[in-house]
């Protein structure tokens, strides 16, 4: 099992990225957690298999029809096992 760190800029906040990125992680099977940060980025964690990580790393390129992500930053690590679903934070 593997972690990704997501921080995505561009276009991504006030677009549904985070409900979008919830629905996708849930049907990967991954686990973790999604905000929005001050600066207007996106953040996300997510924990599973490397592949089905590597999909959502594809996904967030893109992300949903109305977003525009300009950069995705990503740092791979280790699984830690601490989170049980995926959700939304605030």
């Amino acid at each position: 099992m593997e972690r990704i760190h997501l921080i995505i800029s561009g276009d991504v906040q006030g677009v549904g990225f985070r409900f979008t990125a919830i629905e996708v992680a849930r049907d990967l099977g991954l686990t973790g957690w999604v905000r929005n940060n001050p600066d207007g980025t996106v953040e996300m964690i997510a924990e599973g298999e490397k592949e089905k990580l590597e999909n959502l790393l594809t996904w967030a390129k893109k992300g949903p029809m109305l977003a525009r992500a300009a950069e995705v930053k990503v740092e791979w690590g280790k699984a830690t096992g601490e989170f049980s679903g995926f959700e939304a934070r605030y």
